[in-house]
């Protein structure tokens, strides 16, 4: 019995683990075709991607073709150096070309910007021109000399003797007639620099000059016919000379104006003060005349009207007093021929910041010649920042021109009294070289411009609204007082 039961168990066992096994076999079954499948897949994606599977291959080929790349972009870059190099090359050459025409073209135009050809410099140093003039006609017979001598040592001269159809006379005759052409050519040419020469183009003129000199002698070259050196400095000399001499005279013609004008201000001066110690007099005089008749009075008078009379008394001899001391400064100012005032004024409107007007006047009223020069030709009226009483103020104006005549706004017109410097260094100089304390106004009120520039903002802001423009809050106009 046991054993029917332990074979019972056994077949079941073995049942079971056949059954596990179809199990299993058909699994690995079914792994196998999916392997097969797998690697049919592979075998396929294999041959459709074969160029690309192979990742060495790949790398190798793409270094290459960069290795290629790069090589091709080297020889490109080298290409496009050389094509810069060679531009700049010819640039240059071009520059070069192009900056000789402008000059030459600027010998002949005047447009031409004076710094292109430079300042033209003084090459004599006479006082008057009388003394250019002199010299202007010596440098002419200088020239006479040279072109009557026909030889190498002459103006204009042939260095061969030509013979015309076997006749030395007719070769001669041929080369005095090549010799005059040149000479009025050349002659003609020096004419119309020296005539047409200004403080424009002053050296403009000399480069056309050894210009026409330059061209004339190459046109020349096959007749040896050569205007010398010699006679190109003469003309040259003339040049300045006569452009010199212009220059002079017109200077002296400033002077003499600025001498008439100093005169009609010395007279205008003198006759002012003749005016003042005549009013002063005729004060005094009125005053001593009221006066008498007042301690007159006061001698009769009642206990009522002394007070006022005395009173009246005291008026009067202040009055003249004042009037005293008033003909006293007249007689003194027409005694000392150098007292005066120098004067320190700034007009903003019209020069700017940091520029002042240092100048002198003997007049008794010094603020007049202020009040001239802003009714002359500025628009704007000047400030007065400092006026100085002295007994010698044409030493103190020479000195404070001296001290910043390299601050001068005009470097060539001396007599343009206004200097480009700061008002302290005004002030120590003044202090230095001035016997009293001088008291300066540092802020320049230049009322007429500061309200001149408020109305045109507020002219502006008003068109600004008109057209529906934005304004903003900080363009609101300035009050007087704010704008200065």
């Amino acid at each position: 019995m046991p054993f029917i039961v332990a074979t019972g168990l056994l077949f079941v066992i073995i049942i079971v683990v056949v059954a596990k096994l179809s199990s299993v076999k058909k699994q690995l079954l079914s792994v196998k075709d999916e392997l097969t499948h797998s690697h049919k897949a592979i075998a396929d994606y294999e041959e459709k991607y074969v160029d690309i599977i192979d990742i060495d291959k790949e790398v190798d080929e793409r270094e290459s073709q960069l290795a290629a790349y790069q090589t091709e972009a080297e020889h490109k870059r080298s290409q496009v150096n050389d094509d810069i190099e060679q531009l700049r090359n010819q640039y240059k050459q071009k520059k070069t070309v192009f900056d000789s025409l402008i000059y030459q073209v600027g010998i002949y135009n005047d447009d031409v910007e004076l710094l292109e050809l430079g300042f033209y410099e003084s090459h004599f140093d006479f006082a008057t021109s009388e003394e250019f003039k002199d010299e202007i006609r010596r440098c002419k017979e200088d020239q006479k000399r040279l072109v009557r001598d026909k030889d190498i040592t002459g103006a204009i001269y042939c260095t061969t003797q030509w013979t015309l159809g076997d006749s030395k006379v007719e070769g001669r005759k041929m080369t005095n007639r090549g010799i005059r052409l040149t000479a009025r050519a050349f002659n003609n040419e020096c004419e119309a620099a020296i005539a047409n020469c200004t403080w424009k183009n002053a050296v403009k003129m000399e480069a056309r000059i050894a210009k026409a000199f330059e061209a004339i002698n190459n046109l020349n070259e096959s007749n040896r016919i050569v205007i010398s050196e010699q006679y190109l400095e003469l003309k040259l000399k003339e040049l300045r000379l006569t452009y010199e001499y212009k220059e002079k005279k017109q200077r002296e013609k400033e002077e003499q104006a600025e001498i008439k004008a100093q005169m009609r201000e010395e007279a205008k001066i003198e006759a002012e003060i003749k005016k003042a110690e005549q009013e002063a007099i005729k004060e005094e005089a009125r005053y001593q005349k009221a006066l008498k008749v007042a301690q007159t009075q006061l001698e009769s008078a009642s206990e009522e009207a002394r007070a006022n009379l005395e009173a009246q008394i005291a008026q009067l001899q202040s009055d003249l007093e004042q009037a005293e001391q008033k003909h006293q400064r007249a007689q003194s100012m027409a005694e000392q021929t150098k007292q005066g005032h120098v004067y320190v004024i700034s007009n903003i409107g019209s020069f700017g910041e940091d520029v002042y007007k240092i100048g002198m006047t003997r007049r008794l009223e010094p603020l007049d010649r202020v009040k001239e020069l802003g009714d002359a030709s500025v628009p704007f009226s000047f400030d007065v920042h400092a006026m100085i009483h002295t007994s010698d103020a044409p030493s103190l104006e020479k000195e404070l021109h001296r001290q910043f005549d390299h601050k001068r706004l005009n470097m060539v017109n001396r007599r343009k009294e206004f200097f480009n410097v700061e008002l302290t260094k005004i002030k120590q100089a003044v202090e230095e070289f001035a016997s009293e304390k001088v008291e300066f106004i540092e802020t320049a009120v230049a009322q007429d411009y500061h309200e001149t520039k408020a109305i045109l903002k507020q002219a502006e802001m008003k068109e600004a609204i008109r057209l529906g423009q934005s304004v903003d809050a900080d363009s609101k106009v300035p009050q007087f007082a704010e704008s200065i």
